[in-house]
């Protein structure tokens, strides 16, 4: 994966990285007064389906608005953490009583599940950094587990992204280590806690049969077949309840509602935010010419989770498109992996994988750029190149998620995150390659960590467009056109990220 060094006495890494789980744990806890969002509320129905209805009917009640829609496993998980929560307030797990309940022993008890769920998060990341010098170890500590996204989208908006990247990071550390059996055990187990992370499915198969299937045509076949039975009786755990009470189909319309349409309430910062914008500007220099072009029946930018408004001029985009899209971007990474599957790059090839599911994936949610953000910051100590991406990688899919934070009095909070989360980056990774050389023929030169001037001129840009739409906006239109600062921050996002995008592909296909 990267340079190794001695392997460091277990006790003491566990110390050290116990230090930063300790700091995060404080800040985490200093925000669970704060703003939620109705993803708590979700959460929290989920709790009271599992525990008061018999498996057979959970996914299909609707008692509430938010059904169940994560697969089996995540289901479990709610099931299990329902029997601490009845024993805290039995009104957090009751069916009808419990609709809407916000009492603080529902609030705090959500939150603190989610906080020790983060151990999992916690174990993830020692092993993929357990091999590596201090220095760099304790640099992805900081980039993973004080991740400012982490920290918005899971202890303040509410989810359990930490839990799940921690499964994830267990995935890729095995297999980055040649246990690939472990490393694609775990990976099953991940798809069956939520199935969005199968956008990087084809990369796990292709590295898999050239890596772990090889050897001969007979060892091959045998060795596919002990991992495709380890896969099967992973999916057959999950998913086999559900086959015998008949509820299978069920549970496949709720995971994949493709009814709910292209975009998100808010545009997650990726490719069809440019083919939507391009739409409306057609649209509308056509009607200037005097065309008669109908307006879409509903907007992209507004209310709940909806259908996909009809495009004025520009083909309407379907799920198989999105699909072809994203297979068509993973081409390229899908057959360097087959060529050379090495360990080393998998947490890199993953990382495009998610990146590509994020640019051009169907109903895609901001908060998806933490999908390949984590798995990034483990490649981004590798060289000073990978260090400067990253920089600004992470900054643009922080800010892509100020959006999920409106209220007032968390303004301060995520703007304050942001900026320690930068300026931590900048010390960190200036110590990590301050004495980075040059190149040879230069005579070694030494350089410190820098940014050229186009991604300082990028940066710049994030400052203004945040100040338009935080200030400028709102005194200069008023309650008027809404939509515009959501729209600047997603589209100015979407440059950074489809930037990222090319570069990280880039960096697969010319890695030696």
């Amino acid at each position: 994966m990267m340079e190794m060094q001695e392997s460091p006495r277990t006790p003491a890494v566990m110390a050290q990285l116990s230090w930063f789980f300790g700091i995060a744990t404080i800040v985490k806890l200093l925000l669970i007064p704060s703003y939620h969002s109705t993803d708590l509320e979700v959460h929290r129905h989920w709790l009271a389906i599992t525990h008061s209805l018999p498996l057979s009917q959970w996914y299909t009640d609707e008692t509430s608005e938010w059904t169940l829609d994560y697969p089996p496993f995540f289901a479990y998980l709610e099931r299990f953490l329902s029997m601490f929560a009845h024993l805290i307030d039995p009104q957090i797990v009751h069916l009808h009583h419990g609709l809407n309940y916000k009492a603080n022993s529902a609030i705090y008890f959500q939150r603190m599940s989610v906080i020790v769920s983060d151990l999992f998060l916690l174990y993830g990341v020692y092993r993929s950094t357990l091999a590596l010098a201090s220095l760099k170890r304790n640099l992805i500590w900081l980039l993973v587990i004080w991740s400012p996204g982490l920290l918005i989208v899971d202890h303040l908006h509410f989810q359990y992204n930490g839990f799940l990247f921690g499964w994830l990071l267990l995935s890729l550390s095995f297999l980055a280590q040649g246990r690939d059996v472990m490393g694609g055990f775990l990976f099953a187990v991940l798809l069956c806690f939520k199935h969005l992370f199968a956008v990087a499915a084809p990369v796990y198969f292709v590295y898999l049969l050239r890596h772990y299937c090889r050897g001969g045509l007979v060892r091959g076949f045998a060795r596919l077949s002990v991992m495709g039975a380890i896969v099967v009786a992973v999916f057959a755990a999950a998913y086999g309840p559900f086959v015998y009470h008949g509820q299978i189909q069920q549970v496949i319309r709720r995971m994949f509602p493709f009814g709910r349409g292209l975009c998100h309430a808010y545009w997650a910062p990726n490719f069809w935010v440019f083919y939507i914008m391009l739409d409306k500007g057609i649209a509308f220099l056509l009607r200037k010419f005097g065309f008669n072009i109908p307006a879409p029946v509903a907007s992209f930018t507004g209310g709940l989770v909806g259908d996909a408004s009809p495009f004025a001029i520009l083909p309407r985009v379907t799920p198989l498109t999105t699909f072809i899209m994203v297979l068509l971007a993973l081409s390229p990474c899908l057959f360097r992996t087959w060529k050379d599957p090495r360990p080393r790059l998998i947490f890199r090839l993953v990382a495009y994988a998610y990146t590509c599911g994020f640019l051009f994936g169907w109903h895609v949610h901001e908060k998806a750029s933490l999908h390949f953000s984590i798995p990034l910051a483990i490649v981004a100590v590798e060289s000073l190149e990978d260090a400067k991406h990253y920089f600004l990688l992470s900054i643009v899919s922080c800010y892509s998620l100020f959006p999920l934070l409106y209220e007032a009095q968390e303004y301060p909070i995520k703007v304050l995150l942001l900026l320690l989360h930068t300026i931590l980056m900048w010390f960190s990774f200036s110590a990590q390659y301050s004495g980075s050389l040059r190149g040879d023929k230069k005579g070694g030169e030494k350089q410190g960590f820098e940014v050229g001037w186009v991604t300082k001129s990028y940066l710049i840009g994030v400052v203004v467009v945040e100040i338009w739409g935080q200030f400028l906006h709102p005194y200069l239109f008023g309650d008027k056109l809404p939509f515009v600062p959501l729209m600047l921050i997603s589209m100015y996002c979407a440059i950074g990220i489809l930037y990222s995008w090319i570069w990280q592909l880039k960096s697969i296909l010319i890695s030696s």
